[in-house]
């Protein structure tokens, strides 16, 4: 494999860094940090540059916090100007990320995400009789710091990006030599590129011809059981060289459905799993909570309520429904569960004009002034 160079100077251009800076404070324009950081762009832009092309960069000096999502997770927040740095590198080296991923790989690429794996996963399950679920233990701590290194490498010849990529790497471990932070952009594409040639290895040496995985959670899909569970072996030695555990396969007939990404699938259906179930009634109903005592704007709450409706979209969901119209105050007007939760807007930021109620393709989330009771209907 060729490797690329000459990337550095790309990555301190102050275009570049300007750029990163402005992807970095997206939707975070009121915090203090960015504040701070804005009122002296100029300097900070040129600190940046100048540390990128001496390699003497600050890392790792991270704010750390819990989610229960559905399980606990600990969650690594750098600093603003790492922030900033880590979409610096990644503006310049993306493309290189890219090239070594096959097209089914979906966590965190552009056209790619959840609901495109759900489609190609869809297709499969109505295609083939088998199907095989396959995720590793605790992947983002078990990913080995020398391997990664080792990989990254092999794709890029810099000496200076490379020792900036090394002290992301080792400003973090679980256990020595191990685990990278979950939060990190750079964790996102160090995560995906990791199982890049386990990848290959599925596709060009097993020959499945139908493998999609969102980070590290996997299907395959076969006509073929006996075939399918000698390849199950196979793999579990091919995550050894890689320091990784597989978790106990599950192999189950179409038919029986298979949970992946939030979701039940069937050949004919796809459902809600009970975590995302419950995750869902509980984040609805802590949303409407926040809205009616005022801790959030409706604006605010717009934000947080569209992706929860359009995870739930995209299953068969009537019944949850039910229980959410006699359990809610919550009103959702202007269309049906199955369109576009994107186009949700707040009806009393519209003054219920006759111009909006025309132009209402999807949710509307209607508030009362007086009172802040809601149903859905």
């Amino acid at each position: 494999m060729k490797r690329v160079g000459n990337l550095i100077e790309k990555i301190a251009d102050s275009d570049n860094l300007y750029l990163a800076f402005y992807k970095a404070s997206k939707g975070k324009h009121a915090k203090e940090e960015v504040i701070e950081y804005r009122d002296n762009l100029q300097f900070n832009i040129l600190s940046l540059r100048e540390q990128i092309l001496s390699g003497n960069i600050s890392t790792g000096n991270y704010h750390y916090f819990k989610i229960y999502d559905p399980k606990e997770r600990k969650i690594c927040a750098a600093p603003f100007s790492e922030r900033i740095l880590h979409h610096a590198l990644m503006n310049i080296c993306h493309p290189y990320f890219e090239k070594t991923l096959i097209f089914d790989t979906y966590a965190t690429r552009i056209d790619k995400g959840i609901y495109k794996a759900l489609e190609k996963a869809k297709i499969a399950m109505g295609n083939y009789q088998y199907v095989a679920k396959l995720d590793f233990r605790k992947y983002f701590d078990s990913i080995s710091h020398e391997i990664l290194k080792q990989k990254l490498a092999t794709k890029f010849k810099d000496k200076q990006l490379l020792a900036i990529f090394d002290k992301i790497i080792d400003n973090y471990s679980v256990n020595k030599g191990l685990g990278i932070p979950i939060g990190n952009l750079t964790s996102q594409y160090f995560a995906n590129f990791y199982l890049s040639e386990y990848d290959h290895f599925i596709k060009e040496k097993l020959k499945i011809k139908v493998y999609l995985r969102y980070m590290d959670d996997m299907l395959l899909f076969s006509n073929n059981k006996e075939e399918l569970k000698q390849q199950m072996f196979t793999l579990y030695k091919e995550s050894e060289k890689l320091k990784l555990t597989l978790k106990p396969v599950i192999l189950n007939k179409v038919t029986q459905g298979i949970s992946f990404l939030g979701y039940k699938l069937f050949p004919n259906k796809i459902l809600l799993n009970r975590t995302s179930k419950l995750r869902f009634k509980r984040k609805f109903n802590t949303y409407q909570k926040y809205l009616n005592e005022n801790i959030w704007d409706d604006k605010t709450f717009q934000r947080h309520i569209n992706p929860l409706l359009s995870f739930v979209q995209h299953a068969y969901t009537k019944r949850l429904r039910k229980e959410i119209i006699e359990g809610s105050n919550r009103v959702l007007r202007g269309g049906s569960w199955n369109n576009n939760a994107q186009n949700c807007r707040v009806s009393n930021r519209n003054n219920n004009t006759p111009d909006n109620r025309n132009n209402n393709i999807g949710f509307r989330l209607a508030s009362a002034h007086k009172k802040r009771r809601m149903t859905l209907i």
